[in-house]
């Protein structure tokens, strides 16, 4: 069994659910300790952190990642227990297996391979690792670069370990994320029985054209590097749970993953001026005038890395390890990288493929985590090796 292996099934065996630690990041300060990294443990509320450095001077380059996992869902459907890692014909199954615990395991393993060749490169390494991007994420990296900047402790090159691969290991390298935009509406209706309508007013009813009209809008064309903005309804809740009772209010929660070709402000603005409209048809059809409240919450803006040295390093990293010639994407959710990104520090996030992140039965290829071991070896040979025998 190869170390990157190993170490994945030590972290994986561990029931880290978000804001839970559960041991991973000690785990992983063992290895980093013995390998002379200063240790600083920062835990801001329930949030267990870390900031490890190798090295005092030149340009600094940070892996940033994340111990905890989302819950596992039903267990009855997991072919084996998810916090039991297993390898059946090939493929490692577990929670955690390819976001990203697999990750953790081979920057460890790139790390050890790399000091061992090069102890004194030519600039730092640090890592970064929260136990709170899978949940409210307010007390995780977003704290720990706060205080790296109140220090004036800069990152240059900062790889994520985010799962960004697509169809095969390294075919994709994202560069950027869009951002995402929280919505809540309460429609207010008045509630009353179904038998007598004229006494009520219903909710659900009055918030089809809503819907129909959010969902349907263009909301801008996407930018040089972005796709197009998309709106997405995460949940819709009304009624008391009686068939006989016309409810009295609904809740309907809503998401902007939206690119720098639309501000906050339009998005907020717009969305307000189409729920006005849709009520004031409401009235004219329907006599009936309803009341809404609209909230607001942003998890975090478009970020975007240029292609630049550390872009090149890892498209060559990987073309090495796999004959690959990635491709540079802004495409998928959001990541912590929205927190680094703005320091001025060049982010690209480089993991497993993502096909099963989340799901039941999550899995990674056994092969491809060493393969992703030695392809962040190769990014730190390319941007931090000293001598001949550790250079490309």
């Amino acid at each position: 069994m190869d170390a990157t292996l190993e170490l994945a099934l030590d972290l994986m065996r561990r029931s880290s659910i978000t804001p839970e630690d559960a041991g991973c990041q000690e785990a992983m300060l063992a290895r980093l300790a013995a390998l002379g990294f200063r240790i600083e443990r920062l835990r801001f509320g329930e949030v267990d952190n870390f900031w490890a450095r190798y090295g005092d001077s030149g340009p600094l380059f940070a892996f940033a990642g994340h111990t905890d996992v989302v819950p596992p869902g039903p267990l009855d459907q997991w072919q084996s227990p998810p916090f039991a890692p297993e390898i059946r014909e090939g493929y490692l199954y577990g929670r955690g297996a390819a976001d990203m615990k697999g990750s953790l395991a081979a920057m460890i393993t790139a790390c050890e391979r790399f000091l061992a060749a090069c102890p004194q490169p030519r600039g730092a390494i640090a890592f970064l690792i929260t136990s709170d991007e899978e949940g409210a994420a307010v007390n995780g990296t977003v704290k720990v670069i706060e205080a790296l900047e109140a220090r004036g402790e800069k990152i240059n090159w900062c790889l994520v370990g985010e799962p960004s691969s697509a169809h095969q290991l390294g075919d994709t390298v994202k560069n950027g994320r869009r951002g995402s935009l929280n919505g809540r509406l309460l429609l207010c209706g008045t509630q009353g029985h179904v038998a007598y309508p004229h006494l009520a007013q219903n909710p659900v009813h009055a918030v089809g054209a809503i819907l129909n009209t959010l969902a349907d809008e263009v909301w801008d064309q996407g930018h040089a590097f972005f796709p197009p903005t998309s709106f997405q309804i995460s949940n819709l809740h009304s009624g008391t749970g009686a068939v006989n009772v016309i409810p009295g209010d609904l809740e309907m929660l809503f998401n902007f993953r939206f690119s720098p070709a639309v501000t906050i402000e339009q998005l907020r603005e717009r969305t307000r001026l189409m729920i006005d409209t849709c009520l004031l048809n409401e009235e004219v059809k329907t006599g009936q005038v309803f009341q809404y409240d609209l909230e607001w919450s942003l998890s975090g803006m478009p970020f975007f890395t240029p292609p630049g040295d550390l872009a090149a390093a890892a498209m060559a990293a990987i073309r090495a390890e796999t004959g690959l010639a990635a491709e540079l994407s802004t495409s998928g959710g959001t990541s912590d990288g929205r927190f680094i990104a703005p320091t001025g520090a060049q982010v690209i996030e480089l993991g497993p493929l993502n096909a099963t992140i989340h799901k039941v039965n999550e899995r990674v290829a056994v092969a491809d985590l060493e393969r992703l071991s030695r392809i962040y070896e190769g990014v730190l040979i390319r941007l931090l090796g000293k001598t001949q025998k550790c250079r490309p």
